[in-house]
């Protein structure tokens, strides 16, 4: 079904860890070691770097 839509798993997977990082720095005050973790990275420089992928941003400048 994936192949349908043109779509990859790793993308689907790559999209929910983009928003739901972005809702935690937003909306808690977790850990940037939290929420890598809770996003499914096991090393917080690998979350920040795919943060900054996803939004340009670090997360810290994100939060500011």
């Amino acid at each position: 079904r994936l192949a349908e839509e043109d779509t990859l798993f790793s993308e689907l997977v790559d999209q929910v860890r983009a928003e739901l990082a972005v809702e935690m720095l937003k909306s808690t005050d977790a850990s940037l070691g939290e929420i890598s973790q809770k996003t499914g990275y096991s090393a917080t420089t690998n979350f920040i770097r795919a943060f900054r992928r996803w939004t340009g941003k670090t997360p810290a400048e994100f939060r500011q």
